[in-house]
């Protein structure tokens, strides 16, 4: 797919200088007017042969005896008759696409594709030894058209070759299921960087600018199985997804509930400490007050104990202090009542 050219070669122009005398011998005898008639059409010849025309997309390389000495711009041109320059044009300002498993039958609006006779390009063994049906294009630019005219014989053969060897090798380091999964977009553009560092090597003077999958599959024989294990996959995918799903619901339920009860477990344990620490105090200053005066300290006591649970008694019995004698029921619930009989 070389898409450079030149002008009108030297060889045409005289093949029409020959067709034209022969023409001229019919009509005309030898004279003046003849040679007048020679000059005339070398002139035209020598006119025709010192001007190009550049297109918007190209570039023009120049070449004068053999040896490169510029390149030309979109544009009418000069350039040395007879041979001395020759002009080779590159569309620098387009961008080329190479087709890898399929090929494009009717480029277009409404393109087909076909994949007959490609089976070769498009099956590939992935690192787990599996085989799969891939399909991807590759988009380049010619960034200097001097080295991709006459850097190599054929850049666009060397280009497919070179992409072709690092898909393979990419995806031979890859297992089945990330090649055709999940991991396209990483594999694409490491076989991208890769197969620009090589062309960098061949310094051949071309960009590339996208290297893209255009379909990857198993192929057809394996095609159904391939589905069931996927299907698999995904039901399993599926599954795990609900057990995170319900793992992120109950765990932080169960620590929220462990929480709230260690933390009234603290805080029942400061409760208890706090009471007791009051009760001690409470102690102590009491038995600061026994110590100061024993006695009265003691009668304070019992009567605050008294006080505390004989409103507490159904009946009331008071006995001597020997416990024999039966001393006569005083009425002091119906007193502590308030006198409510």
């Amino acid at each position: 797919m070389q898409n450079w050219g030149e002008g009108p070669s030297a060889e045409d122009f005289e093949r029409k200088i020959i067709d034209i005398g022969q023409k001229l011998k019919k009509e005309f005898r030898p004279s003046k007017n003849l040679l007048l008639v020679a000059v005339a059409v070398l002139a035209v010849f020598v006119g025709m042969s010192s001007f190009y025309k550049v297109d918007t997309e190209e570039t023009g390389v120049i070449l004068r005896f053999g040896k490169f000495t510029g390149y030309s711009q979109p544009g009418l041109h000069f350039k040395l008759p007879f041979g001395i320059d020759r002009v080779y044009l590159v569309k620098t300002g387009r961008v080329f696409k190479e087709e890898f498993g399929f090929r494009t039958v009717m480029p277009g609006e409404r393109s087909t594709y076909t994949k007959r006779g490609l089976e070769e390009e498009s099956l590939t063994l992935t690192g787990d030894l599996n085989v799969s049906d891939v399909e991807w294009i590759v988009q380049f630019q010619v960034t200097d058209p001097y080295k991709y005219v006459f850097q190599l014989k054929n850049p666009v053969d060397t280009i497919r070759d070179v992409s072709e060897a690092m898909v393979r090798k990419v995806i031979g380091n890859s297992n089945v299921t990330d090649v055709l999964t999940t991991e396209r977009a990483m594999l694409a553009s490491l076989i991208q960087q890769d197969l620009q560092q090589t062309l960098n090597q061949y310094d051949i003077g071309v960009r590339v600018v996208t290297v893209k999958f255009q379909d990857v599959t198993p192929p057809d024989p394996v095609k159904k199985a391939f589905n069931e294990v996927n299907e698999a996959e995904q039901q399993k995918e599926s599954m795990i997804f609900q057990a995170r799903e319900q793992f992120n619901r109950e765990v932080p339920r169960a620590r929220g509930e462990a929480k709230k009860t260690v933390e009234e477990a603290e805080g029942y344990a400061i409760e208890r400490i706090n009471k007791a620490r009051g009760e001690t105090n409470r102690f102590e200053a009491l038995l600061l007050e026994y110590r100061k005066a024993p006695e009265v300290t003691r009668r304070r006591i019992f009567l605050e104990t008294m006080e505390e649970v004989l409103p507490k008694l159904e009946e009331i019995y008071v006995m001597d202090g020997a416990g024999s004698n039966l001393l006569p029921l005083l009425p002091m619930r119906s007193e502590s009542q308030g006198g409510k009989q």
